[in-house]
């Protein structure tokens, strides 16, 4: 599909939340497969506002699995090439739109080390950005939960379906995704409106159970049966159900041959008023990541897979959003039955 005004008008306005301004040096970063509608409309929308623009185009990697990889965050489109990170580092204002992007790939570190602000834009179709507004109080709402989250010692997830899950925060690293970046060496995706922690190793067990109508986002499916995740020391050790949903799950997982697929990479909640978590379901499977899903009030976040933060490195990975949660931090409700608590609406 072509580019429209609306599209273009949307990422302008985001970029010009993210400090875009006239004269900076702005490199737009792609490769083969990336989603050539959001390569045009952030040239275009970049040049709207007199960033002086260059493209960065890369050869999109040969899979090194046996199973296809979806939104893990973490982009082997660069290969570490010396001369693509010099010119991503040298630039102000970097827009990453590669399939998978650069949150968790092995070059960001180089990158923001040379003072440049990176904005990864989610591999959605367009419409997406243009659907979901901006929320001016998103910001303090995603600062007060994350003060919330980085002082507490335990989070405690319950739900009706029988999760009961227990993960304790010493040692955890924790951020808040508001989609605007925060100045030289930052990194935000878009869209934004989360609060997470990667847990530190050895401090989650306990049981998830995905519940019909929850979402595994790796295969962009709401669940149609249930799936029990029974979890100690991190790791899921029993993954129950008769259903499509488990039989995929543990068809998926068993792919990668390793351990680290099986453990916590990261739990949190979504925080973005504006995003829904049915509206996947409107789009064909590859014209959307999740990321709307993920990000949708209320949800509880668990995931599956590679967590820097426990020193645990894996391709495999699930994103979990959960409907109808209830998730405490030490004696204080975040979310109550999937709604957030007053003070984070």
């Amino acid at each position: 599909m072509t580019t429209e005004w609306r599209f273009i008008t949307a990422f302008a306005s985001h970029f010009t939340r993210c400090q875009l301004h006239e004269g900076e040096t702005v490199a737009l970063l792609s490769e083969a497969q990336s989603r050539p509608t959001l390569v045009e409309t952030a040239r275009l929308a970049a040049q709207s506002l007199g960033g002086r623009v260059f493209d960065v185009v890369v050869p999109t990697p040969p899979s090194a699995n046996v199973v296809p990889i979806r939104s893990t965050g973490a982009s082997q489109a660069i290969a570490g090439h010396p001369a693509v990170i010099a010119a991503l580092a040298a630039s102000d204002f970097v827009i990453d739109c590669t399939v998978e992007g650069l949150l968790h790939s092995p070059e960001l570190g180089q990158i923001l080390g040379g003072g440049a602000r990176v904005l990864m834009i989610s591999n959605e179709h367009p419409e997406i950005f243009d659907r979901l507004q901006w929320d001016d109080d998103l910001p303090r709402r995603v600062a007060l939960g994350h003060d919330w989250l980085r002082s507490a010692t335990t989070m405690h997830v319950t739900s009706p379906a029988g999760t009961d899950l227990t993960v304790q925060l010493a040692g955890a690293a924790t951020a808040g995704s508001t989609g605007i970046t925060a100045g030289p060496g930052t990194i935000a995706h878009w869209p934004g409106g989360l609060v997470l922690a990667f847990p530190a190793a050895h401090t989650v067990s306990g049981t998830i159970v995905l519940a019909t109508g929850d979402m595994n986002l790796t295969f962009n499916r709401l669940l149609e049966s249930p799936v029990a995740l029974h979890i100690a020391d991190d790791h899921i050790e029993r993954v129950e159900g008769d259903g499509a949903d488990a039989i995929l799950f543990r068809s998926y997982l068993s792919a990668f041959g390793d351990r680290e697929s099986y453990a916590t990479s990261h739990v949190g909640w979504g925080m973005n008023q504006f995003a829904r978590w049915d509206a996947a379901q409107l789009y064909d499977r590859r014209e959307t990541w999740g990321t709307e899903a993920r990000a949708y009030a209320g949800n509880f976040l668990y995931s599956t897979g590679a967590n820097e933060t426990a020193g645990r490195f894996t391709a495999g990975h699930f994103d979990l959003p959960m409907r109808n949660c209830t998730v405490r931090l030490d004696d204080r409700t975040v979310v109550a039955d999937g709604e957030l608590v007053a003070e984070l609406r």
